[in-house]
């Protein structure tokens, strides 16, 4: 019976484990964009890999905007690395209409995002927001 109670205690421990969200998941506000307006995008788990969706815009004064990109998928197919670097993602960057490749790097409350289309990359710091 002990032997029993201690396969189910730790495989309860084992599945709480596997369960555990990726750190890098959350909202997280960027940095302003080339028109100034600064967004928070959901980051989730979408299978083994990372995605993120935009939820707001806000202009310069800190208010709410509409704008065509909210509810749109920013980034798919972010897979960790290890040691909070993800990589062999794709980014969408709506000021541009392009998608390029995606990689990013956690560093407590701050993720460095990085696309690179060919030889040019460009990149955020977002803050973590909760």
């Amino acid at each position: 019976m002990t032997r029993f109670a201690a396969l189910v205690a730790l495989g309860i421990f084992t599945g709480t484990a596997a369960l555990a969200a990726d750190p890098a998941t959350g909202l997280w506000r960027t940095e302003p964009d080339r028109k100034d307006l600064t967004s928070l995008i959901r980051v989730s788990e979408c299978g083994e890999a990372l995605c993120g969706t935009i939820e707001k815009a806000f202009n310069p004064q800190g208010e709410e905007v509409t704008t065509p990109n909210v509810g749109k998928r920013l980034f798919w197919d972010l897979k960790p690395q290890g040691d909070g670097a993800y990589a062999d993602g794709t980014v969408y960057v709506p000021l541009m209409d392009v998608t390029a490749t995606a990689k990013a790097e956690l560093n407590g409350d701050r993720l460095e995002v990085t696309g690179c289309k060919g030889p040019v990359c460009d990149g955020q710091t977002w803050t973590r927001v909760r």
